[in-house]
Parts: C-alpha cells; structure tokens; sequence
C-alpha cells in the first residue's frame, strides 16, 4: 500500500494530540516493515515545515511538506471547497489518513482519519472557539465520507458511534503507546514534588491539583503550555515548566513523588502511562474516560473534589511500591509498534 499521512498538526509544538501522530507514524512504519510506501504529508508555513520536520527526525519516512502561505486558512479552504484532489499533487495513494485540521479530497483509495475525543461537542466550552468549529467539520465529514475511523480508546469508539452515528465496523482502537525514553531507569529531577502534566486549559481542572498540592504540603510542578480559558499555573509552591525538552520530561516523572491527573474528561491521557513506565505512583481523575488508561494501577478520585485527591496523594506515597509495580506492568502493554500494527490491520480489513 500507498498510504499518506497528514502531520499537519506537528507545525505546533508537540501535545497529546502531536505526540500521538508522531508516535503512531513511528510505529506504522516499524509495523510495515519496509511493504508498504509511507508518506508523511503537511502543507505548511516556513517555520511549520522546520517544526515537523524536527517532530519527525528519526523516522525513515518520504516526506511532502510544500511550504505555502496563510498555510492554516488554505488547508482550512481545501477541505471545504473540495478540489483538486490530492492525486493531482502527490499520484496513487491506497489509503489516505487524516487528523484534525483538514479533510482534503481524493479520488481513490482508502478514506481514513482519527478521532481523539469528542470534547468540542459535548463541552464547547473548553476548547478555543477556532478549535471548536474546525473540529466539527471535520467531525461531519468523518462520520459521511469515512471508511475507516481509528480512535484511541474504546471509551472514544463508543462515543463516537453513539454521539457521531458511525458504525461500529468503520471504528478500529489503536491505543498509544510509551515512547522508548520513558523508563524507570535513569535521571531523575531533584527535589520533593508532585507532577502533574497538561495545556493549561479547563478540562485538564489544573486548578483541583495545585489546592490538593496545597493540601498535602508539597511542591507542584505543572509541565504544559499555556492555553486558553483564563487557566494559569499559580500558587503556593507552584512552579510552571511549559516547554521542557524531550529529555527532560522523564527526569522530572521519575523524580516525581507522585503524578497527579485530575482531568475532566479525556479520549486516553497519554502522560499518564508515561508517568507509570517512569514508575512514578498516578492519583488519576476517576472519569471513565481514563478507565483503560489507569487500569488497576492507579488510585482514582473524583476531579471535582479537592479532598479526595488530596488524600488519594497520600494513599499513593504509602503505596508507592505496589503502584509502581503494577503501573509499569500496565504501561508495558502499550507499545508504538501495536498502534502501527492497528492502523494496518484497519486498513487491510477495507481494501
């Protein structure tokens, strides 16, 4: 097969969303195997190519990144006016897969994208306004023109059937998977702190986590970018690491007392598994968003009360060694290359 893959979503600085791409593109070609021709595919400004192109060193992958102006607002115009088709730019594809910021036409082959999550149709309300209406095209689109829908969870597989009406045949889990430096050997960040992971936006509820940080009497450190809603990582003992890089992150879960994960509502929450392959103890949102995410490897509290996190905090330092035990067993069953694996696998059942 052919495939081509839209990466346009690596112009910006890495995510949840970003880091599923990456990794699943790693792993697709890991799970080809050198069979099948896999193309990393983006219009893009000057500086977007320059991000994707770092976001994808290290994978041996052909790439088509046509630098272009107002690169946004022309994907944006491709995907609604519906021409020309991407053949005219790119030749024979068997399988086109894309994410969430443009639905380009084609002629042939096998129509493919991937749902995160449905969060902008059910809370509108915590997600920037452009996101909001770029995701509820390409949501209409997905569930009309679609043949194949791969998501990251069963959670947002039955949601997407339920809420988006797509037949649960078109709907293949491809679960994420845990980068090769998240371990528990190796550096770890100095200091007596809770970590917690996320955008600073409304869903991740950052704000449950720093007053239960506050609870307990330990530091706070909050690794995210900023985002929108008005959210900011402030408080007592709080200290706000935005953009640390790549090797950095693993030093500071492994440092980690423990991970603290009170989010609203998800569609997998990969720091998560991060945080337990690095065997750091997780206090996770006990939303049954996260139920595949945490397993049985993490303690659970409900996100909107302070207490409870606080003391599932506390029940995650006297049980750190079982949860360790326990998280990086379960963080161990999600593998990049499995993800590949399933994105094939959907494929091959459609051709």
């Amino acid at each position: 097969m052919r495939v081509l893959i839209d990466v346009a979503p690596l112009s910006h600085p890495r995510t949840g969303v970003g880091n599923y791409i990456r990794g699943s593109l790693l792993g697709i070609v890991h799970a080809a195997g050198g069979e099948h021709e896999v193309v990393a595919f983006a219009p893009a400004s000057r500086g977007g190519r320059r991000q994707i192109e770092e976001s994808l060193d290290g994978i041996e992958v052909e790439k088509r990144l046509p630098v272009v102006p107002a690169a946004h607002a022309l994907r944006t115009a491709w995907s609604r006016l519906g021409a020309p088709s991407l053949e005219r730019f790119i030749g024979r594809l068997d399988v086109f897969h894309f994410s969430d910021w443009m639905y380009p036409p084609q002629r042939g082959g096998i129509r493919s994208t991937m749902v995160h999550d449905l969060v902008p149709l059910h809370f509108p309300g915590w997600v920037h306004g452009r996101t909001r209406s770029m995701h509820a095209a390409k949501y209409r689109h997905a569930a009309r023109a679609c043949d194949v829908v791969i998501v990251n969870s069963r959670f947002t597989g039955d949601d997407v059937a339920d809420t988006l009406g797509v037949d649960r045949s078109r709907i293949h889990v491809a679960y994420p998977g845990v980068g090769e430096g998240f371990r528990q050997e190796g550096p770890r960040a100095d200091g007596e702190y809770l970590l917690a992971v996320g955008t600073l936006e409304p869903r991740k509820n950052l704000a449950s986590a720093i007053a239960a940080a506050e609870q307990v009497d330990i530091e706070l450190r909050i690794v995210g970018p900023r985002g929108w809603g008005g959210v900011e990582a402030r408080g007592r003992d709080v200290t706000w690491i935005e953009y640390p890089p790549d090797e950095e992150l693993p030093r500071l879960y492994r440092g980690a007392v423990a991970f603290v994960y009170p989010s609203r509502f998800e569609g997998f929450g990969i720091p998560v598994i991060e945080a337990m392959a690095c065997g750091t103890p997780c206090v996770v949102s006990s939303h049954p968003s996260l139920d595949e995410t945490a397993g049985d490897a993490a303690v659970r509290a409900d996100p909107d009360d302070v207490e409870a996190i606080a003391a599932g905090i506390e029940r995650a330092i006297a049980e750190r060694e079982d949860l360790v035990r326990h998280g990086i067993e379960h963080a161990s069953r999600f593998t990049w290359l499995a993800n590949g694996k399933a994105h094939l696998a959907a494929w091959e059942s459609v051709r």
